[in-house]
């Protein structure tokens, strides 16, 4: 371990130094302890490294320090990577022939310039793994790394930087040395995928995974770049730091692959260099050609413009024909004077390239030879002398006529631009559609125009003079300054003749509209109230009401009879509003004013008038005829009141009474309870008989609700009331019935005499504080204690009726002791519906079911004993004999055979029968 670590140490410690690549090869020949990680490294590496180049011999090495101990592999190995012939070997299989093998092998590498440092022929040829991998080292530094050479920097330096140079654009890549830098596989994907990015997608590698990194960079490498497989993915990441020489061999066989393409990239640059000159050329040629072409068209366009000297008639036409010559002489031409001499440049440097690169002078086509072109362009300058001279000339001559014409030009513009729309304003009749108001602004409006009118007198006049001027001064224009002279003042006349009709217009119009305005607020003054009380009018006359009673009804009818009373008075004003607004009509027909709009002062009008009016007058009938209606149904509903009132007024307190008579009878029972439900039935047809009075109060109901009547003061019975009322009493009567039969089966099933039975019934009675014919708890409590039971905690539960518990606590109290399957028997008697509580009769039912003599199972049998004659059967016959025909079908056909051992034929089994008979309720 100590010496694993002082080695780590010591690797660490020359690293630093890399440019003393020998130092450093010396330090590794003297630490004879190698890492046994980095020896297995280098052994895998070396061996795959020499098998690369044996390959090429047709052989290989399985194991590195014993295939190479008698020199032939090794001697060999040399041959195929320097590419030169050794001395022959000596085929002999003795130590001295393969010591002898080995030192030409030596020597060789010698030879080449590489100091072999305590590496010696012997210690190959005894297989010293350490001494073989030394020598395999010197082997590749000199072959495959020293003639690297990359910018300044040759060997191991050179290796590095093509790495870092090669791998620069990759981010997550930074080769700083030949062993951690390689440990997480990107360099080596970074490589392949610099020179060939089609075989690794590099995007997706991640850093923290350098297992499937190192192994795509070498599968990929083995496949396709024909790098076969040097280092162990797994080696590289289990290792601290891997070994350096194992890398440096594998990354130098990186290097010769792809630098192999770069010396075909420098080949085919060559040929493109050399057809590069071809094409140069010949563009210049063709840019020659056309500049040339180009050129002289230009000149032959140019020269007519400048020979022709006809002068323009305005100052305008002129100046633009000086501007276009300064363009000419500022824009259009310098550039051609640039080309022409540009042209001359080209030929020249043409003829030279063609020269220098061993190519034909070159010959322009016909009519574009230098001297021609210098030919046209002489014509062009001649063309160009005097003509700017004849421009400033002619320009001088236009000037002064120019300076009256335009005098003229402006104030006749200005003038026409006053005078612009005057005579359509002069002659437009807006007066016809205005109001007064607008009259008036109309007017002060005309006043103003005509002040304005007299002030532009002055310029007509001037305007003359200057067109009078021109014409003696003979101006080429001189026949359109006459007619828009004439125009002007032939037009000033009109608007001095127009401006004094359209004054007498408006005045007139004034008038008119001053009456007019007087006519409409007076009509605005009274339409408006009227309005107003039609409008109240119709609402009152549609007013929906709703009444109850017939006073109400009579009031609404005074009310309206007073209304009616006012319409001749209403009428009368409505005529004088109309007759104000046939005043104004009459004089829009005389005079013809076009009316504007309508009356200012309100937006009622006499159709709306009249419409209203008609509707008031349609509305009064209406409302005569409902409330005729509403009377006559108001009268309709007191008569139904009355009526039900009537007989409500007596359904009600003969229900009340029956009530408690039903209430005093169930308490006050005398004689048998024969006698007793007798009385019953009869009260109870008493009052169904009264059934048929209901039946009719329930139809006078109907008719009241049909009616929509939601009060009745003639009486507080409502028919919920009596409905309600009725049901109890029905249902009242029937329960007493039904106790009292209950009574009686009671009675009679269990043998109870009837003092027991009124003893029950008066103690219940007693304690039926409000004679509801019901016990609530505390009562029922109270009266169970007084027959003797203590019933324990029932009275807590305000129920009425006993639970299971309480009845299991009664039953013990009263001397029964039974366990849980006895009690659930018992409960199961007295509470057959599973309701958890015990009825009072249900109580009674036990309790009598304990004292009276009732007919049980064995009874039953010892009665079918005697039919039978004491025979343990029975026969049909003898039950037909004895028994009415219904009862003795009955058993005949529910009676199983008898199989007793003194059966005959036809025997019936009747004591199963007598069992069955009870079933499971027998206690």
């Amino acid at each position: 371990m100590d010496h694993h670590h002082q080695h780590h140490h010591h690797h660490q410690h020359y690293d630093g130094d890399e440019n003393d690549y020998m130092q450093q090869e010396d330090d590794w020949d003297r630490d004879m302890l190698l890492d046994p990680a980095w020896e297995k490294q280098q052994r895998k590496t070396f061996t795959a490294w020499c098998n690369s180049h044996l390959r090429k011999a047709g052989t290989q090495i399985e194991n590195i320090e014993e295939d190479f101990r008698d020199g032939l592999k090794l001697m060999l190995l040399l041959e195929v990577i320097s590419g030169e012939r050794l001395a022959k070997p000596e085929r002999g299989k003795m130590r001295v022939h393969k010591i002898s093998n080995v030192n030409k092998a030596l020597n060789f590498i010698t030879s080449k310039g590489v100091k072999l440092v305590s590496i010696g022929a012997e210690e190959i040829v005894d297989g010293n793994a350490k001494m073989t991998l030394g020598m395999i080292w010197t082997i590749i530094l000199r072959f495959a790394i020293q003639d690297i050479s990359v910018e300044e920097t040759s060997a191991k330096e050179g290796l590095l930087l093509w790495c870092q140079r090669k791998t620069a654009p990759y981010k997550n890549v930074n080769i700083q040395n030949f062993h951690i830098s390689w440990k997480d596989g990107l360099g080596f994907c970074a490589l392949i995928h610099r020179h060939r990015p089609e075989l690794i997608d590099y995007a997706k590698l991640r850093k923290d995974d350098p297992m499937t990194n190192l192994n795509t960079a070498f599968d990929v490498a083995e496949k396709y770049l024909d790098i076969p497989k040097m280092l162990d993915a797994e080696d590289i990441v289990s290792t601290l730091r891997s070994d350096e020489k194992a890398i440096m061999t594998y990354v130098s066989c990186y290097y010769h692959a792809f630098s192999g393409k770069q010396k075909a990239e420098t080949a085919a640059n060559r040929i493109c260099k050399v057809l590069a000159v071809n094409q140069e050329n010949e563009q210049l040629m063709e840019d020659y050609e056309k500049l040339a072409s180009d050129l002289l068209e230009w000149i032959r366009r140019t020269i007519p413009w400048l020979e022709n000297r006809v002068p323009e008639s305005t100052m305008q036409a002129m100046q633009q024909k000086l501007e276009d010559f300064r363009d000419y002489r500022r824009q259009h031409k310098p550039p051609k004077v640039q080309e022409k001499c540009q042209l001359e440049i080209n030929f020249n440097t043409l003829q030279t390239k063609l020269r220098l690169s061993n190519r034909p002078a070159f010959m322009p086509s016909e009519g574009k030879m230098v001297s021609d072109i210098s030919n046209a362009w002489g014509a062009l300058e001649g063309a160009e002398k005097g003509y700017e001279e004849w421009l400033l000339n002619e320009i001088r001559r236009l000037e002064r006529l120019d300076h009256l014409a335009e005098k003229f030009r402006q104030k006749a513009a200005i003038h026409e631009a006053w005078t612009e729309g005057k005579e359509a304003m002069l002659t437009q009749k807006d007066y016809e559609t205005v109001t007064l108001s607008e009259i008036k602004a109309l007017l002060k409006k005309h006043e103003a125009f005509e002040s304005d009118l007299a002030a532009h007198q002055d310029r007509v006049e001037q305007i003359a003079a200057i067109a009078q001027e021109l014409n003696e001064l003979e101006y080429y224009d001189s026949p359109s300054v006459n007619a828009r002279c004439q125009k002007i003042c032939d037009q000033w006349d009109a608007l001095g003749a127009l401006t004094q009709k359209r004054s007498e217009a408006l005045q007139r119009t004034e008038k008119l509209l001053e009456t007019i305005d007087q006519l409409y607020l007076e009509f605005a003054k009274r339409a408006a109230p009227f309005n107003n009380w039609m409008e109240g009018a119709m609402e009152d006359l549609q007013d929906t009401f709703i009444v109850h009673t017939i006073e109400e009804i009579q009031g609404l009818s005074t009310a309206h009879e007073q209304f009616k009373a006012t319409l001749p008075e209403a009428d009368k004003e409505r005529q004088a509003i109309l007759g104000i607004h046939n005043e104004i009509a009459k004089i829009v027909q005389t005079y013809h004013v076009n009316m504007a709009g309508t009356n200012p002062y309100t937006t009622i009008n006499p159709t709306e008038i009249n419409a209203k009016w008609d509707k008031v007058r349609q509305l009064v009938p209406q409302r005569d005829q409902a409330l005729i209606e509403e009377h006559a149904r108001q009268q309709n509903n007191e008569r139904l009141r009355r009526q039900f009132a009537n007989q409500a007024n007596v359904i009600g307190p003969w229900i009340q009474t029956k009530m408690e008579e039903i209430g005093r009878i169930s308490i006050e029972l005398h004689g048998t309870l024969e006698d007793q439900l007798t009385n019953l039935r009869q009260y109870e047809k008493s009052i169904v008989n009264y059934k048929p009075k209901i039946d009719q109060l329930e139809g006078d109901h109907q008719q009241i609700q049909e009616a929509l009547i939601f009060d009745n003061k003639h009486t507080n019975y409502t028919m919920e009331h009596i409905r309600v009322g009725w049901e109890q009493l029905l249902t009242t009567i029937a329960r007493t019935i039904n106790e009292i039969e209950n009574q009686i089966l009671t009675r009679d099933a269990k043998g109870i005499s009837q003092e027991q039975l009124s003893e029950f019934r008066a103690s219940f009675n007693h304690f039926d504080r409000d004679h509801s014919g019901t016990l609530g708890a505390e009562e029922f409590k109270a009266c169970l204690i007084s027959l003797g039971f203590d019933i324990g905690n029932d009275a807590q539960k305000r129920t009425g009726l006993m639970d299971g518990e309480d009845f299991r606590t009664c039953l013990i109290s009263m001397g029964y002791n039974m366990g849980e399957a006895e009690f659930a028997r018992i409960m199961s008697i007295v509470d057959p519906n599973r309701l958890g509580v015990v009825t009072f009769q249900a109580f009674i039912d036990f309790m009598s079911r304990e004292t009276a003599d009732t007919d049980t199972a064995d009874q039953v049998m010892a009665s079918f004993k005697v039919l039978a004659g004491d025979k343990n059967y029975i026969l049909a016959d003898e039950l037909r004999r004895e028994l009415p025909p219904d009862q003795a079908d009955y058993c005949i056909s529910r009676m199983a055979p008898y199989t007793g051992p003194d059966a005959v034929p036809g025997a019936l089994d009747y004591m199963s029968f007598s069992t069955a008979l009870y079933g499971e309720s027998d206690l």
